[in-house]
């Protein structure tokens, strides 16, 4: 920062190891940041999105320069800065960002204020998000790989490494609070939740977003946790609490909570006016101002007038010049927008790949056993072969320990592996995704369980962030992680909840490698290769298979693994294509055979990525087309393989593009009921005819 950090012989009651020039340098540097946006950069349309740090910066600062240890992190969010340029972002990133320039933590993809902050040799901070509250659980995520790292790994580089994450009063409603406080409670987790009340979320008071408008009272009573309250406008008191409540967690004694009330000495962004507030309240938050307060206790005895000037002048220094370059930045190149969506080049930090892990040999040439197994036993074996030989994959989930799954799927493997490595969790998807998110970033690899599809809906925004991560990160973070997830119909009953597909949600959902074995051996190759790749992929387990006859192979083999984004010809033909995916690839196979006719099925095998280039070679040849799936109609991935044909291939058509799937309804439970809105080998045999006759 050019300022000596020398701390400074201090005064009566001050802590001395607290460096208050620091303190004092970033709080001036983050106020000067806000001063120059709200007064020229927002007014000229250079920043767009302005969310303003007044009133919270201080205590932040504090917090930063706590954070000393190589494997500390912070979860943050969007009135966060003052802390990142403690931790080392550069005053002209902090500028250029939120213009939406060259470089920095997105380089113009995300927001100015939804930072990042990789690091080799210190603190780092975690991707954030423009959500409220999706913060928590993944760094709930890096305070359990932290644990992981340390106990079963044997790195002592670990200990005493913490995690932090920084949220406001309103985030305390969130699922993602309460999904990370019953984790870091009942792991007794090294995480610190540092909560920013500045008594509004945008206009609603705190007491609308927890009784009374005090998460720390209401929490004083809660177990495995420390709980501290205090004013954080207060330099001495915000001093204090914050040195306690890292120490407890640092000590290993388990998470601690602390609520610092701050002063929004601004609206809740540059647009908002706070004409909610009176003008009493306003006057009672400026006077609230910490900054006017930390000159105080510096002129007590702990800083020269000299010194303090010195700072001031070297503040303005540094913001001024690095305004100008700021300034001076291009504009991100449109030719590379779509680049980073999935791996092409190693991210700095998350998953396996930035240690250098390197893989057992694979081979895509299957080595089969005598005995046919059926799918879930084929997961089961790749699951357990991997766990042995990667001892950095964790496997978890509701009911995936002692019980062994729902469907079985992870029977004896915490037996075999141990609670840290296989485990339950507590009954929170939210909670499974987002911890996953955190153990990929801190260099782990998660493989989460979603019981049932639909059940995966409460997890949206972490599946959603994760996927998006490397883009919206300009290729700085990344989340390698594999969620296994069940659903479809089941052999002898549906029902909308439990027998839903929607493949097509996660194909859509950015940065997302979809994968929908219809067999065992494919499962082997395609569970594999998930557990082996560098981007999150959603491994969808249908129940109609788990022990359906259609599915069972023989074991490929060990080193069996098939390359994402392949398509398998089930069946040859000349006169129609067929292009499936999952249970309807034994409804089509079947309805083809019957026919007696030359028709060529097609496997996709994968949804994202999909062989574009396997379809149209087959359309090309056979001149027909029908994709049938088990999504419903409208906008399912039949949809799109539809257009890709219609466009790509018209000219090779000598009838229409055709579709087969559950009409728009969701799938019943009564068996008569789904057996007629399932395509049936029928009415598949049907429709195949009446395209090859057209």
């Amino acid at each position: 920062m050019g300022v000596s950090e020398a701390r400074a012989p201090g005064a009566a009651g001050v802590d001395p190891t607290i460096d208050w020039k620091r303190v004092l340098y970033f709080s001036l540097a983050s106020r000067a940041l806000d001063d120059i946006e709200e007064t020229r950069l927002v007014p000229e349309q250079k920043v767009l999105y302005q969310f303003s740090a007044r009133g919270h910066e201080m205590a932040q600062v504090i917090l930063g320069s706590l954070l000393d240890r190589p494997h500390d992190a912070v979860g943050a969010y969007y009135r966060s800065r003052p802390i990142l340029l403690t931790l080392g972002l550069s005053l002209e990133d902090a500028f250029a960002a939120p213009m939406g320039k060259s470089g920095g933590f997105s380089n113009g993809r995300d927001i100015g204020v939804v930072c990042n902050l990789p690091k080799a040799d210190g603190p780092i901070v975690l991707p954030m998000s423009g959500d409220v509250g999706s913060q928590y659980t993944p760094a709930v995520g890096w305070a359990q790989g932290v644990n992981y790292h340390r106990d079963v790994l044997g790195d002592r580089g670990y200990d005493g490494s913490i995690a932090v994450v920084l949220g406001g009063e309103a985030s305390v409603a969130t699922n993602g609070f309460w999904s990370a406080l019953t984790i870091a409670t009942t792991l007794t987790l090294p995480l610190l939740f540092y909560i920013e009340d500045n008594g509004y979320g945008i206009s609603v008071p705190s007491s609308f977003q927890t009784p009374g408008g005090d998460i720390a009272a209401n929490l004083a009573s809660f177990r495995n946790l420390l709980v501290r309250n205090g004013d954080g406008s207060e330099p001495t008191e915000a001093a204090r609490l914050l040195q306690e409540t890292v120490t407890h967690v640092r000590a290993g004694k388990g998470p601690a909570l602390l609520r610092l009330a701050v002063p929004r000495l601004s609206g809740h962004s540059a647009q908002d006016t706070q004409a909610y507030k009176s003008k009493e309240h306003l006057a009672q938050e400026q006077a609230s101002d910490p900054l006017p307060k930390l000159y105080r206790l510096l002129r007590s005895g702990v800083l020269s007038e000299s010194a303090i000037a010195a700072v001031e002048a070297q503040v303005k220094a540094d913001v001024d010049g690095a305004l100008g370059p700021a300034l001076a930045r291009p504009e991100p190149e449109p030719s590379g927008v779509t680049r980073h969506v999935y791996a092409t080049e190693l991210q700095l930090v998350g998953g396996l790949a930035p240690a250098g892990h390197r893989f057992p040999p694979g081979s895509e040439v299957a080595r089969p056993e005598p005995t046919r197994i059926n799918l879930l036993t084929a997961i089961r074996r790749t699951l357990e072969h991997e766990l042995a030989t990667n001892p950095r994959m964790l496997l978890f989930g509701e009911d995936v320990g002692p019980k062994g799954g729902v469907h079985a799927a992870t029977m004896g493997l915490q037996a075999a592996f141990g609670e840290r490595r296989v485990f339950d969790t507590s009954l929170s998807e939210e909670g499974i995704i987002g911890r996953a998110v955190g153990l990929a970033l801190s260099g782990l690899l998660p493989v989460a369980e979603i019981q049932f599809r639909k059940y995966a809906d409460p997890a949206t925004e972490q599946l959603n962030n994760c996927g998006t991560m490397r883009w919206r990160t300009h290729n700085r973070f990344a989340a390698p992680i594999v969620v296994r997830m069940p659903g479809g119909y089941a052999p002898k009953c549906g029902d909308p909840w439990h027998s839903v597909c929607g493949e097509v949600f996660w194909v859509h959902a950015t940065g997302w490698q979809v994968c929908i074995p219809s067999n065992a051996e494919d499962a082997v190759g395609l569970l594999r290769a998930a557990l082996r790749s560098n981007n999150p992929t959603i491994f969808f387990e249908h129940r109609a298979l788990l022990d359906g006859a259609s599915a069972r192979r023989p074991y490929p083999g060990d080193d069996f693994v098939l390359p994402l984004g392949k398509a398998k010809v089930v069946l040859d033909g000349d006169r129609l294509t067929v292009v499936t995916w999952g249970a309807m690839v034994e409804r089509c196979e079947r309805a083809a055979r019957e026919l007696e006719e030359s028709i060529e099925v097609l496997d996709l095998r994968t949804v994202a990525p999909w062989d574009q280039a396997a379809v149209l070679d087959s359309v090309r040849k056979t001149r027909r087309c029908l994709v049938v799936h088990e999504d419903t109609l409208t906008a399912g991935f039949g949809a799109e393989v539809a257009a890709v044909v219609a466009e790509q291939a018209f000219l090779s058509l000598d009838a229409p593009i055709s579709r087969l799937a559950i009409p728009d309804v969701p799938t019943p439970y009564n068996l008569r009921l789904m057996n007629a809105v399932l395509p049936s080998v029928e009415g598949i045999a049907a429709k195949m005819q009446e395209l090859i006759e057209f």
